[in-house]
């Protein structure tokens, strides 16, 4: 979805060959992942000449959304502060990643 967010409309060769650069994905798996994309209503694809112009069906912002709402249900229950502390806790934060993350929290106890 990165590549298709960051260069939209783009065609399914491009994506082919930016996944098989970046992630080292065969160009079937590729097709196949489109394919299940396009069913599942998160990409829109049209046809331009003889090659399929693929198009997001959903703001990025949305769909992190939606993966981060489902990995805090899965994870950690539908609990948001284990997460938060998880991340915290297990991952490098720069001087400015913490001063945000101050001001946010200060934000939340005023509101």
């Amino acid at each position: 979805m990165e590549v298709i967010w960051r260069k939209s409309p783009v065609t399914s060769a491009a994506i082919v060959a930016a996944l098989e650069k970046e992630q080292g994905w065969a160009a079937n798996t590729v097709r196949t992942m489109l394919a299940r994309l396009v069913k599942k209503g998160v990409l829109k694809f049209g046809e331009e000449g003889n090659r399929y112009l693929y198009r997001p069906a959903i703001p990025r912002d949305r769909c992190v959304k939606s993966e981060v709402d489902t990995l805090m249900q899965r994870v950690f229950g539908g609990a948001t502060s284990p997460m938060l502390l998880f991340f915290v806790k297990n991952k490098k934060l720069s001087a400015a990643e913490i001063r945000e993350l101050r001001q946010l929290l200060d934000e939340k106890e005023s509101a």
